[in-house]
């Protein structure tokens, strides 16, 4: 079984660069308090890192 993470949106992307509106969208994120169940790759957790002062990772399973 892979790991996974759920990750929630808590902060808003308005005056944000574009390149952090975009990662919130490659993370499946783009409303404020929705939540994701995403796979635990090194890339997904450098997009989490990336806009990590408007996500908040909920828990980690596997």
């Amino acid at each position: 079984m892979a790991k996974t993470i759920v990750v929630k949106q808590i902060g808003s992307p308005i005056r944000r660069p574009n390149d952090q509106r975009q990662t919130l969208i490659g993370l499946g994120l783009n409303k404020m308090h929705k939540t994701r169940e995403l796979e635990d790759t090194p890339s997904v957790r450098g997009m989490v890192r990336k806009v990590a002062h408007m996500v908040e990772i909920i828990e980690e399973k596997g």
